[in-house]
């Protein structure tokens, strides 16, 4: 995998999977309705080449109006399908504003499917506003939540799993990492210094 990074950017060559091109397809009818968008959790690792699998992938949207959102959902209509209701005007009123997931498969298969949320709290803000850019094979385009957040969040969220995502993208982009910005992320989650370690594995010290 090649990647060049830049601040708030990635450029990124690699060989897509069908995941990649589910998520592509649904992130690019949000861009058309003009929702901005940042993509969370465990999708990211695996975008990156960490080897596991996912049966949804996590993305959280700005808090729009409900004509935005129904504009969405037409234009969603012609290749997906919401899980959780059929009705537009309940999917916004008793789920997104109730700040609850909704989620969308592709018709004719339940998995993968992509969770959407509405940002709720000063977290979810700080990660939309700081997304980082990634440009992949130089002509798609994708957002996802800044690797300091990414990193931090996994190691708050704290299972093995977690961990290890964690992990990944923290080896993997070390020297890109603004480090500054990662202990004040780890600071606010209230994440214990045993977890962070974690991060340098075994023999070596972390953060």
């Amino acid at each position: 995998m090649e990647y060049a990074y830049t601040k708030g950017r990635i450029e990124i060559k690699k060989e897509l999977l069908k995941l990649d091109e589910f998520v592509l397809s649904f992130v690019k009818i949000l861009d058309t309705a003009k929702i901005k968008y940042v993509i969370v959790s465990g999708y990211v690792g695996i975008f990156f080449g960490r080897s596991r699998n996912t049966e949804d992938i996590d993305i959280l949207i700005e808090r729009c109006s409900k004509e935005k959102f129904i504009e969405f959902w037409t234009l969603a209509g012609t290749e997906f399908e919401c899980m959780n209701s059929t009705d537009r005007e309940n999917a916004y009123k008793d789920y997104l504003e109730q700040n609850s997931a909704l989620r969308f498969h592709l018709k004719g298969s339940f998995i993968p499917n992509m969770e959407l949320k509405f940002i709720k709290n000063e977290i979810d803000r700080f990660t939309l506003e700081n997304r980082i850019e990634i440009v992949l094979n130089r002509m798609r385009t994708l957002f996802f939540s800044p690797l300091e957040m990414q990193v931090a969040y996994k190691l708050y969220l704290g299972s093995e799993k977690d961990l290890e995502d964690a992990r990944f993208i923290y080896k993997l982009f070390s020297v890109n990492i603004d480090h500054t910005l990662l202990k004040e992320m780890l600071s606010v989650l209230k994440v214990p210094k045993p977890i962070i370690n974690y991060l340098g594995g075994k023999d070596e010290k972390a953060v």
